[in-house]
């Protein structure tokens, strides 16, 4: 399921949301345990080199208020890296926020970027997993609001699926 907003408030920005949802067979638990912890970044950046290249946390253990360095793999149009902070891990509504405060989309117009994880349950042994991207570019910029895409995110959703569903328990070498 796929959702796309657009919304122009007085101050001239344009905000916007894209998000985008998967079913997944496990329980909404497991899910969480990857979606829910620095175990996310290190699969993503073994498993989907073309989306994040490298993840560094300069502050932090993972938990909320760590700031991670993420480099883009080279030849990413328009972006080398940024700076995210996790500003929302809450385990039992399943739901991670990382805004972006330093590069990235905010070097192009951007005034925010921010992207949610959401492990929504739907049976003891299924559940859903949701993306969605929250932006603000400013109305010089809004041309710029067409670098916003939801796929890298489906891409790492469906990834970690994949592993969720081929029984590796929950454990990733980092």
């Amino acid at each position: 399921k796929h959702t796309q907003n657009y919304y122009i408030f007085h101050s001239t920005n344009m905000f916007g949301t894209i998000s985008e949802e998967i079913e997944v067979h496990v329980p909404a638990n497991e899910a969480w345990k990857i979606y829910g912890t620095i175990q996310l970044a290190h699969i993503v950046v073994k498993e989907l080199p073309n989306i994040i290249h490298k993840v560094d946390i300069l502050e932090g253990d993972g938990g909320v208020g760590s700031v991670l360095k993420v480099t883009f793999p080279p030849g990413t149009p328009f972006l080398t890296s940024h700076k995210e902070k996790f500003v929302v891990i809450d385990d039992d509504k399943r739901v991670k926020i990382a805004q972006v405060v330093e590069g990235g989309l905010l070097d192009l117009g951007f005034t925010l970027y921010k992207v949610k994880f959401e492990v929504i349950e739907k049976g003891k042994e299924t559940c859903i997993t949701k993306s969605t991207i929250e932006y603000e570019v400013k109305e010089e910029a809004i041309a710029n609001a067409s670098f916003v895409s939801i796929q890298p995110f489906v891409a790492i959703m469906n990834l970690v699926a994949k592993y969720l569903t081929q029984g590796n328990d929950g454990q990733a070498s980092a």
